[in-house]
């Protein structure tokens, strides 16, 4: 192993155990901090004060974090937290019961509470960040459920996109929907044309979970995506790497990485 796969497993080693002791934290869920969507820029560092005078509708528009299997949103404290100090007013951490034994189940009830907060909110589109498991939930919400009329952007860190071959040996149903021949995998592979979400795939060459590492990687010829590799990160250390925050911070501060909107935005 590389100096760098051996910097990044210790990293997973310690994020792991400081997850343990923060996921009793997680289990309630996080009430909605929605604001007016109008931001005082005295709030801000000046480095942040440009970003959010250049683009209001990036910085207050909602940012839904979605984990994965048998976790909570405890997993993203690193990670809304940054979002936050950034500049972004409005990070909502979701929480789905590891009881569920279905994706399809848990992504009908993420159109739900995405539905739920457009209505209560007045925003008519979201962001979504998908850890693990929560970026096939957010995957197949956008294509099969219609939630690209929600979702600009969605953001996948470490979700198998093609399958995971562990899942194939594991007798849990939700596990074998992960499996890189399962009906669940098929159902993604059909045509998703005119599809308005852009995808951002975030995988990396040590994460554990996914076997093969590159079936984190999302290659669909109907989506508008861009897969980003990142070195020496485990699965569980994605949401909390720098540059993997970073990257989500940078996709997400502009409607587009060059700053303009999509006219179907607008």
């Amino acid at each position: 192993m590389s100096v760098g796969g051996v910097r990044g497993a210790i990293v997973e080693a310690s994020w792991i155990a400081t997850h343990v002791a923060l996921y009793p934290l997680g289990v309630a869920q996080e009430r909605a901090k929605i604001g007016s969507g109008r931001l005082s820029l005295e709030e801000f560092p000046p480095e942040l004060r440009g970003l959010i005078a250049g683009d209001i509708k990036a910085a207050t528009t909602p940012i839904v974090l979605v984990h994965g299997m048998v976790d909570n949103r405890s997993i993203f404290t690193v990670l809304g937290r940054s979002l936050r100090k950034r500049g972004f007013e409005h990070v909502l951490p979701l929480n789905h019961s590891p009881l569920i034994s279905d994706v399809r189940v848990v992504a009908h009830e993420l159109a739900g509470v995405i539905e739920q907060l457009c209505e209560s909110t007045g925003y008519d589109r979201v962001h979504i960040v998908g850890h693990s498991m929560g970026g096939i939930v957010a995957r197949y919400y956008v294509q099969r459920l219609g939630g690209d009329e929600r979702v600009h952007t969605l953001v996948t860190l470490g979700a198998p996109h093609s399958g995971t071959v562990p899942a194939s040996v594991i007798p849990i149903h939700r596990l074998r929907q992960l499996a890189p021949d399962s009906e669940l995998m098929q159902e993604l592979a059909e045509p998703a044309v005119g599809c308005r979400t852009r995808f951002v795939a975030v995988w990396s060459d040590l994460d554990q979970l996914i076997v093969p590492h590159e079936n984190a990687q999302l290659n669909h010829p109907d989506l508008r995506v861009r897969n980003v590799l990142v070195r020496g990160v485990g699965h569980m250390s994605l949401p909390i790497n720098s540059r993997v925050v970073n990257e989500i911070g940078d996709t997400l501060a502009h409607l587009e990485r060059d700053g303009s909107p999509t006219e179907d935005w607008l």
